[in-house]
């Protein structure tokens, strides 16, 4: 007589409920991920959504700090659009942003790259470039006063070894904006330099002893290895670097005050004027309007650029 046994039907896997202590858990963690993130959500609440709104608002009125206002509607807009001195700022501001951006974070990087390799006094180097970040735009602008100034300024003694023609930089229409620019670059070197420099000490050295192995020169690496690596700190970087450059006012205003005529006038000190001299807080908040959808379209374009640049 033979036997067969038979084999156990296989069951499906039991799903088991979470019990009572681990939703107690994920409760009490969710309610100290609320609590910390408390502060923050508070600044952001009443430093920026609500000044934003209220721009928003004050910028279809014509509010002038006084007791009565009316609703103006889109008018502030549509005079912004025939104001001669508003093209001008924004112009001046969009090509100051233009020049400085781009050219600052190429140098800092090619600095942070010097200053990742094994040299002496790194420590001084990185103190020496981040001084001018921390240093008030104030000092740093009358510094640059003297440098500039026709008559004994370091910039024309410098020329004058060459045989070069003094210069009156600060006076000249034509070399009045690219003179703000430059200080515009030395000044925001030491933050970009520090950040990328952190960004480069994280870059994976197996990845880069790989490359070395396989053939790949030094440009080949950069490109091909630090350059993807560091790709988000790029982008923050380009961030930053838009949301100042757009906020460009004190350097101007103590080294030209806007001259020589409208040359150097940018955005924020023609909002400076409209708000606080005229006294007309409801135009001045259409261009303050204008300016956070130029720095958005900017921001746009940096993330299509590096959305591309990863792409391929």
């Amino acid at each position: 007589m033979s036997t067969t046994l038979e084999r156990p039907a296989l069951e499906s896997p039991r799903t088991v409920a979470p019990g009572k202590d681990s939703r107690t858990l994920v409760k009490s963690q969710v309610r100290a991920g609320w609590a910390l993130l408390a502060p923050a959500l508070l600044h952001s609440g009443i430093f920026i959504v609500i000044p934003v709104i209220a721009v928003l608002v004050l910028s279809l009125t014509d509010y002038s700090f006084g007791d009565t206002w009316a609703w103006v509607g889109f008018s502030n807009y549509t005079d912004l659009f025939r104001d001669v001195d508003f093209h001008a700022s924004l112009w001046h501001t969009v090509l100051y942003a233009i020049v400085v951006i781009p050219i600052s974070m190429a140098i800092a990087l090619a600095i942070a790259i010097g200053l990742n390799q094994k040299i002496r006094g790194l420590g001084f180097f990185r103190t020496a470039f981040y001084i001018p970040t921390v240093t008030a735009t104030v000092a740093v602008a009358t510094i640059w006063l003297w440098i500039y100034n026709p008559g004994s300024g370091l910039a024309n003694g410098f020329l004058s070894l060459f045989g070069f023609a003094p210069n009156r930089w600060l006076a000249d229409p034509a070399t009045a904006l690219p003179s703000l620019m430059v200080v515009g670059i030395w000044q925001g070197l030491g933050t970009k330099v520090i950040i990328y420099l952190a960004a480069l000490q994280g870059v994976s050295r197996d990845l880069l002893e790989s490359a070395q192995l396989d053939g790949a020169n030094r440009w080949q690496r950069f490109v091909n290895v630090t350059w993807p690596a560091i790709g988000p700190v790029q982008f923050f970087v380009l961030i930053t670097s838009i949301v100042g450059t757009f906020q460009v006012f004190d350097l101007v205003y103590v080294m030209t005050q806007g001259g020589p005529g409208s040359e150097t006038r940018v955005l924020v000190m023609d909002i400076y004027q409209n708000a606080f001299q005229d006294l007309k807080l409801g135009y001045a908040s259409a261009e303050t309007v204008i300016m956070m959808v130029v720095i958005a379209v900017f921001i746009l374009v940096g993330r299509l650029l590096q959305k591309a640049d990863v792409n391929d």
